[in-house]
């Protein structure tokens, strides 16, 4: 997983430095080179060079030797700074010059010694330390940067020493700006500028934030770990607004679709810069790809076009889950509930977890407990006195791989040998039976890298009662080694079994059953404080009171945003089982053909010269109108509108409640076809399409199927409509008053293509049966029939002649006077799966599942 190789990719730095080192909400100001001097016993002394680190809350000196220990000075230890001056001159005119620091400490902090990461050592006992400045010109500013957040240090109160050090923040940001010569190009044209910091796991990084017409820069006060950090406009793929310490003042950039870890994270210091921010960005990305709802995404999913896993983590985002804050740590459910068997039988339903339940509510013993004391409980009630998700828990699971977060989180030391993780199977077992343990688990336990389980830092976790020490994970009896228990554990996420229960356990965690009554019947009550909106932090006047608080929310856990408040519908299994069985959980919606991207050619210069992504399923048809506009419809249930002239998205029409499958234009009319078992007339000027207008289009009927319909088609002068549903029912409709005329179940399965002659008096169709019918119009009676040896997925014609497109790729010309094949042409490597001519029946495009387009032109 991505927060995993973030951490490998740290410890591959040469600099031991960290802003781990520092305590939770401290800020890291600027550094210095300076000599640390020793004197030993006999009065000798020793200068250790080094870069002396200015904190909000401490003082950090990192020798260049890395024999030596980093040194950490909490400044609310210190009972004294003092400035050590430079008395070397013998002029009596010169005034001595400050060279350095004495600094008094009652006890230091010694970490990563000869670069080992372990707990810290504690050197206790009040002892002066010196310092002296490499460049003197600085020191007096140093000197008094150092004074000053000693005193704020030694405020009485939480409150006030926040709020001193926040106003040096402020000062120190506003003396500063973003650097434009970081620009990457000399055409770039800056939009806007505010201060803000960068979010990662524990910490914060302020800085200057500046966004331009091609780039978002992110410039670090302190210049650490890198000078700016740039992301490309046209590379985000999407973003998201976030709670940060329960305010809306969050921005995560993605610039992939399904990864877990962002680009960036951004926190600002008001919600008017994040919203300018954010609606910059969302102009920018109009163009280019269409934002998603929990409802899309569970469309896609319920139909198998998302695996179980790559759902879980976009329901994660949309609900304010992200890696970058372990307080709102992504949660994946316990599935498997087996870790004691030699074998895992994954068509055995006990072997799973009941999604039903949350993790308290599994034990039945333990839970008539809980409910006991949460009836003679005051209000506000809650039934668990922790949470399922905290940063606690998710390092308990990471500390093999982010130990420095471990010792960061609590104050440079792991935690006790037995209560670490230390086997699937005790830590299972203490989910069900612990008094305060109801945790879920990560994404990491569905992933493919093991690093996490296994010890391979050789970190001194410590020793269990018993004398054993605490090495690797112990892995279940069914597991061969670490990669196969991810292997196993993803094969049962992926299981019929999941699949058909997961939107239990969404139900608890992301739906209706996460507050209110439901959570109630369904033991699922939390302490009020976990969940949004619990606190109306308006009416708590004590500064001291807040800060508390919200100390207690982050450190306690959060409960997600909640996104459903209806039950979230159940897996559809057929469609899943055919599409989706075969996949691994990476595979994309944009690796499934046919893809979602509207790309646009230039016939003359067989180039691409546009590409548009509107959504992330499958584009189902597209036409043009009047060479100025492009309308596609999508599996995604909208229909989009493109600017051939602006060269965007101008419009977006959400008409049905499933797939649309079909568009046909007539006359300022849009018709479109469903799943949803509908087609729907839109009245559309297209002189508003040209001219941009959005919501341009009026619902003026509905024209209501027995079944999903697959395709439609308009005959010539736009007088009649003609339909072909999944069940093999062709109907005809007369467009001027909008009634059936007729309705024929023709074809065994699904309906593939039909259309009208020119002279309006038959109709044709293909279907899933391997046949083509040809139905009167004024009877509605089927008057031909002809069998094929392969389905005919597409076709045009001209009321005799038919060139059909053939499931094998092959392009057949038909006679269907003579109701015979007369010509067989090899167009495509996978089936044809659409087909146009002209008017003058001389030239022909077809397109296939091989991802070809292919121009083909009539010979006479």
């Amino acid at each position: 997983m991505a927060f995993v190789e973030k951490q490998e990719q740290q410890q591959r730095c040469r600099e031991r430095f960290s802003l781990l080192m520092l305590d939770l909400e401290e800020y890291y100001f600027d550094h210095h080179t300076f000599y640390y001097v020793l004197t030993n016993n006999k009065g000798e002394r020793r200068a250790i060079k080094g870069s002396l680190k200015i904190c909000s809350k401490s003082l950090i000196f990192e020798p260049d030797q890395i024999s030596e220990p980093v040194l950490k000075f909490l400044f609310r230890e210190c009972s004294r700074i003092e400035e050590i001056e430079d008395k070397k001159s013998n002029n009596p005119f010169e005034e001595n010059r400050i060279c350095g620091f004495c600094i008094t400490c009652c006890q230091i902090c010694l970490i990563k010694e000869e670069r080992l990461v372990a707990p810290y050592k504690i050197e206790r006992g009040p002892k002066d330390y010196v310092f002296k400045i490499e460049d003197i010109t600085k020191a007096e500013d140093v000197v008094q940067s150092l004074l000053q957040l000693h005193r704020a240090s030694q405020l009485d109160k939480m409150a006030d020493q926040i709020a001193m050090i926040t106003a040096i923040l402020q000062s120190r940001l506003a003396r500063t700006s973003f650097d434009k010569n970081r620009f990457q190009s000399v055409t770039e044209r800056p939009h806007m500028e505010c201060e803000a910091e960068m979010v990662t796991p524990l910490v914060s990084n302020p800085g200057h934030v500046c966004i331009t017409n091609q780039n978002l820069y992110f410039q670090p006060l302190n210049g650490y770990p890198e000078t700016v950090v740039q992301v490309k406009l046209h590379e985000i793929r999407r973003i998201y607004k976030r709670r940060h310490g329960l305010k809306p003042l969050g921005l995560e950039v993605f610039c992939t679709e399904d990864d877990l870890c962002s680009d960036i994270y951004l926190k600002f210091y008001n919600s008017k810069d994040r919203d300018e921010l954010y609606y910059y960005i969302a102009t920018f990305l109009e163009n280019h790809i269409t934002e998603h709802t929990a409802e899309s995404y569970m469309l896609q999913w319920q139909r198998g076009y998302l695996s179980n896993y790559q759902y879980l983590l976009h329901l994660n985002n949309l609900a304010d889950r992200s890696c970058n804050d372990l307080s709102q740590y992504p949660i994946f459910p316990w599935i498997i509930a087996d870790y004691t068997s030699s074998e895992l039988d994954l068509s055995n339903p006990e072997i799973f977890r009941d999604l039903r339940k949350p993790v308290g509510a599994l034990n039945q013993e333990r839970l008539d407990r809980l409910l006991a004391r949460y009836r003679e409980m005051p209000d506000p009630k809650f039934m668990y006195g922790s949470h399922y998700s905290s940063p606690g828990y998710v390092l308990f699971y990471l500390v093999r791989v982010a130990p420095e977060y471990m010792l960061c989180l609590q104050n440079g030391k792991f935690d006790n040998a037995d209560r670490m993780f230390n086997s699937f199977a005790e830590t299972w077992r203490n989910c069900l039976e612990g008094a305060t343990d109801f945790k879920e688990l990560i994404p990491e336990f569905y992933g493919t890298n093991s690093s996490f389980i296994v010890n391979s830092l050789k970190l001194d976790l410590g020793k269990r009662q018993g004398g054993k020490m605490v090495d690797s994970v112990e892995l279940p009896p069914w597991a061969s080694g670490p990669d196969d228990f991810l292997q196993k554990n993803r094969d049962a996420l992926e299981s019929q079994y999941v699949s058909e229960h997961l939107h239990e356990w969404i139900d608890l965690v992301f739906g209706y059953k996460q507050k209110g009554s439901e959570a109630i019947a369904a033991y699922n009550v939390f302490h009020p404080l976990t969940y949004e909106g619990g606190v109306d932090w308006g009416s708590i006047e004590d500064p001291n009171q807040k800060i508390a608080m919200l100390t207690q929310i982050l450190e306690f856990g959060q409960t997600p945003k909640q996104l459903f408040t209806s039950p979230h519908p159940q897996r559809i299994m057929p469609k899943f089982q055919s599409l989706s069985r075969g996949c691994s959980r990476s595979t994309s919606i944009t690796e499934l053909p046919p893809d979602s991207t509207l790309k646009m050619f230039s016939k003359e210069k067989k180039l691409l010269q546009r590409s548009m992504s509107f959504s992330n399923m499958a584009l189902s048809s597209c036409l043009l109108l009047e060479d100025t506009t492009v309308l596609c419809s999508s599996w995604d249930n909208n229909v989009y509108f493109y600017s051939v002239a602006y060269g965007r998205r101008q419009d977006t029409l959400m008409g049905h409640d499933d797939a649309v499958s079909k568009i046909c234009w007539y006359k300022d009319h849009l018709y479109t076809s469903s799943w949803d078992s509908t087609v729907k007339v839109w009245r559309c000027a297209s002189a508003d399409l040209s001219s941009s207008r959005k919501n341009s289009c009026e619902l003026k009927a509905e024209l209501e199927h027995d079944a999903g319909v697959n395709t439609i088609s308009l005959n010539p002068i736009g007088t009649m409509l003609v339909s072909g549903n999944k069940e093999g029912t062709v109907s005809i409709w007369d467009l001027t008053t909008l009634t059936v005329l007729h309705q024929i179940h023709c074809h065994l399965g699904a309906i593939n293509d039909v259309a009208f002659s020119p002279d309006s008096h038959h109709v044709l169709s293909a279907g899933e049966d391997c046949c083509l019918k040809v139905i009167d119009v004024q009877t509605g009676m089927l008057i031909s029939s002809l069998p094929t040896d392969q389905q005919q997925r597409c076709f045009c014609w001209d009321g005799n002649t038919v060139l059909s497109g053939s499931q094998s790729g092959e392009l057949l010309v038909w006679d269907l006077m003579a109701a015979k094949i007369t010509e067989r042409i090899l167009a495509h490597s996978g089936a044809v799966t659409c087909i146009w001519m002209n008017e003058q029946c001389s030239n022909i495009i077809t397109g296939g599942e091989d991802k070809q387009i292919i121009f083909w032109k009539l010979q006479y």
